[in-house]
């Protein structure tokens, strides 16, 4: 059973701590995303996993074997690197069979393994191309083939999808979770696009500044996100936060209000919690509905017709912007007074120190 299991794993250059104790248990089979914003350690504890870096302290186990002084070759992992790193000169057959070239596997069994890589990855009609002539996502397939033949144990992947364009990183998207499925294979993916998380993980670890910040199944992050980081980085559009303060308690239950919002009272525990005391209310912008005298108003700065769909810019009366994404077409205009209502459940509120209360959705 492929699992994988970090125990407070660190990663330090010099004086500099980059990884700061990761604990994290990934199950047999598992699609584990590794998400985050540019320098949060995400990269550098995939190659952690790989032996491309050395760890700094903890303990990294793989299939149940220790693995902190074990050489890459000996983990039973193969990883694909966003950059595709294919050999030029070789066509598309000897680059995804060439590992197993090196390991001396008999011609036969490598031919075997190269060509259904080929047929999982649906391009036979490839292999006697080189990397020249492929496109983008032909190349990814190539690389991922070539982790494919050596049957590992565990697949990482780089921010494999990051050279392609839009169209195509949709369909390599489904590709890979087409893949996840047939394989049934361990694997742990590294992208700064929360889209690519939502999408394709069994569980998503979101990472800042070295330090896990909450680990879960896809919904449960955009439902129940546990501070205002995860809050702001999971969901597209981020989520809308609003400053308020507390202006009366009861059971299992506050009522806030602010600059920005009318009072409204929302689901929280009080626990250490005071009148007076400052809160941020967090909403989806899909959560907020056009209505006459609604908690919220200000004034539209910017209007986005995507035809299904309208995406609306506001100016509340403090400065600070807001974002509602409202059905169809919607007949608004920049400088036009505009409010809005919400459903209180699909609402989080996060005490002064940025921490969901719960309670919240």
């Amino acid at each position: 059973m492929a699992g994988l299991d970090l125990k407070s794993l660190q990663k330090s250059y010099g004086a500099v701590e980059v990884i700061k104790g990761v604990d994290l248990k990934v199950e047999h089979g598992e699609f584990v995303v590794f998400v985050g914003p540019s320098g949060c350690g995400k990269s550098t504890l995939l190659r952690m996993i790989a032996g491309l870096e050395d760890i700094s302290g903890g303990e990294l186990w793989i299939a149940g074997k220790l693995c902190n002084a074990v050489e890459p070759r000996d983990r039973g992992i193969a990883m694909v690197f966003q950059n595709y790193a294919l050999y030029p000169h070789m066509t598309v057959y000897d680059n995804v069979g060439f590992g197993l070239k090196l390991a001396k596997t008999p011609h036969d069994i490598r031919d075997a393994k190269i060509r259904e890589a080929a047929r999982i990855l649906q391009m036979e009609h490839l292999l006697e191309r080189k990397p020249s002539q492929l496109s983008g996502g032909q190349r990814q397939r190539v690389a991922i083939g070539r982790a494919i033949v050596r049957k590992p144990e565990v697949f990482l992947f780089d921010e494999p999808l990051s050279n392609l364009d839009a169209a195509l990183r949709v369909d390599m998207r489904m590709e890979l979770s087409k893949l996840h499925q047939d394989l049934g294979a361990t694997m742990i993916y590294v992208t700064h696009d929360q889209v690519e998380a939502m999408t394709l993980a069994d569980k998503i670890v979101v990472l800042n500044a070295g330090v896990v910040q909450q680990v879960g199944a896809p919904m449960e992050l955009y439902q129940r996100p546990a501070n205002l980081f995860v809050a702001g980085f999971i969901g597209s559009p981020k989520m809308n936060f609003i400053a308020v303060n507390i202006e009366a308690m009861g059971e299992g239950q506050l009522t806030v209000s602010g600059r920005d919002l009318a009072a409204r009272t929302v689901s929280s525990t009080t626990a250490g919690l005071k009148i007076g005391d400052a809160m941020t209310l967090g909403i989806r912008p899909h959560a907020m509905l056009s209505q006459d005298a609604g908690p919220v108003t200000g004034r539209v700065a910017l209007v986005e017709r995507l035809g299904n769909e309208t995406n609306v810019n506001v100016e509340l009366p403090s400065g600070a912007a807001m974002l509602a994404v409202l059905d169809g077409d919607r007949p608004l205009k920049p400088g036009q007074a505009i409010s809005f209502g919400f459903d209180p459940a699909a609402t989080v509120l996060f005490d002064a120190a940025g921490q969901a209360r719960q309670g919240a959705v």
